[in-house]
């Protein structure tokens, strides 16, 4: 069996032309990997020393990928699932925490 992933794009919700294929993976600890390096990947681009972990986690939920793990049509196996939301909220906190603050305010304009 094998575990195909597919990402949404959070700034097009709902809008099936702005998924794509990240790829299939003979396993799911493979597929969740990929997911959740799509998440990190954005978490640590975005991220700003100083930032809270609300604005890091807003930034996700407006402009990062949403990776899913997306079982073969003749699969029944209903384990397959991951929730890039809540593990963003969980990186969120912990990538604000263990980076030092900086200090004065820094703003980020790029998306």
């Amino acid at each position: 069996m094998s575990y195909r992933v597919l990402a949404d794009d959070n700034f097009h919700v709902k809008d099936d032309n702005f998924r794509h294929t990240l790829g299939e993976f003979p396993s799911y600890a493979e597929a969740l990997a990929a997911c959740e390096e799509v998440v990190e990947r954005f978490l640590r681009q975005e991220y700003v020393p100083g930032m809270a972990e609300s604005a890091l986690f807003f930034r996700y939920m407006m402009f990062g990928r949403d990776p899913f793990i997306a079982e073969r049509p003749e699969s029944s196996d209903a384990s397959a699932g991951f929730s890039a939301w809540d593990y963003a909220k969980v990186r969120c906190s912990e990538i604000c925490r263990a980076t030092p603050k900086a200090p004065g305010n820094q703003l980020r304009l790029s998306a």
